[in-house]
């Protein structure tokens, strides 16, 4: 059955207006009224010119703010996020911690350092720079996030939960840390815990598609097929191109004998995923129930064309020739390709008049 899959890649955040009014905290003795007004421009020039991806631009518009008002920690963080877009994580990790000095509280800023170390490979100091942001500021949604999945990557999975809880702690509906920690709880058994947090983000966020795709996996694993179906709904109302939603939907329709429900299901997965081999044999058996024998032989035609190596589907074409059609030399072709390919069914065994090695 499909399953959902996630892929977490080291990136630096930069929001649309984190950069406005960055310069509001200086020391006067270093920059004047109008250097200061002067380098506040500078900096939101650079902040625009990174966001479009013109890093040589927006890194001269950082160091001129820099040059301008050497004072402002924001300047400085700037020009990391910069260097660090630039692929040089050293002078990136160097400007951070300039701007940490100037401002020992600048969660953003030892976030950010502890991406640096992190793809520098050190993982005790990225540990230690996410938990100084947690420090400077305990509603620091990133800096947690961020040691959460420091903690599962190092299989560190209490460790993980224990962080995303307390972010809840101060964040109670925070969508990121509920799915995580929703996620882990179910990784690790805990399906009651799992549903319960997975409840609470699909109630605070109804439109989480991928909440509610979860609560169905974990529902279908509890054999609970009528929560699982309403899950999976809402998963696709929520984001109706969720293919593995449509297929598990089909599935669960299909083992509860509604085969024009599960067809439904079924074309859509193929109406975003024409090469879904999985897909066109499930609509291969459901024709072959209803006895429309002819849709079932093009279902299975195009399984097996897409996928050669599929034995299920070898087997279940062999069972449609023998049964349905009658035609004991394309289903003994069916039945032979399905145990070159590893199947093993002793009923098969004794049709193809050969005994298991």
């Amino acid at each position: 059955m499909a399953r959902l899959a996630s892929c977490r890649c080291l990136e630096i955040i930069i929001p649309c207006c984190v950069f406005v009014g960055l310069l509001s905290v200086h020391s006067p003795g270093f920059a004047s009224a109008a250097q200061i007004d002067t380098a506040q421009h500078h900096l939101d020039q650079g902040a625009a010119l990174l966001r479009q991806g013109k890093l040589k631009a927006a890194e001269e518009s950082a160091r001129k703010a820099i040059q301008l008002n050497p004072s402002s920690a924001e300047a400085h963080h700037l020009l990391g996020l910069i260097l660090f877009k630039s692929r040089k994580p050293n002078e990136a990790a160097e400007t951070f911690a300039h701007a940490i000095k100037l401002k020992p509280a600048y969660a953003e800023a030892l976030t950010d350092l502890a991406k640096v170390y992190l793809l520098q490979g050190k993982t005790v100091a990225a540990e230690q720079a996410f938990m100084r942001g947690i420090e400077a500021d305990p509603k620091h949604v990133e800096s947690y996030l961020n040691l959460a999945q420091l903690y599962e990557q190092q299989r560190d999975l209490d460790a993980a939960k224990k962080t995303y809880q307390s972010l809840l702690a101060v964040v109670p509906t925070q969508p990121n840390a509920l799915f995580e920690l929703a996620t882990l709880y179910d990784i690790q058994g805990e399906s009651k815990a799992a549903r319960d947090t997975l409840s609470r983000l699909t109630k605070a966020n109804p439109e989480h598609a991928d909440a509610w795709y979860l609560s169905g996996r974990i529902a279908e694993k509890n054999n609970d097929l009528v929560e699982a179906a309403h899950a999976y709904q809402q998963a696709i109302a929520a984001k109706p191109d969720l293919v593995d939603a449509h297929y598990n939907l089909g599935f669960i329709y299909r083992s509860q004998n509604k085969p024009n429900d599960a067809e439904r299901a079924f074309l859509e997965v193929l109406r975003y995923r024409p090469e879904y081999a999985e897909a066109h044999m499930n609509l291969g058996v459901i024709y072959t129930s209803m006895n429309r024998l002819e849709d079932a032989e093009q279902a299975y035609e195009k399984t097996v064309a897409l996928r050669p190596d599929y034995a299920e589907a070898r087997y279940n074409f062999g069972v449609f020739y023998e049964l349905h059609r009658k035609d004991m030399p394309r289903a003994l072709a069916q039945y032979r390709k399905y145990r070159e390919l590893g199947g093993r069914d002793d009923r098969v065994e004794r049709i193809v008049g050969a005994t298991f090695r």
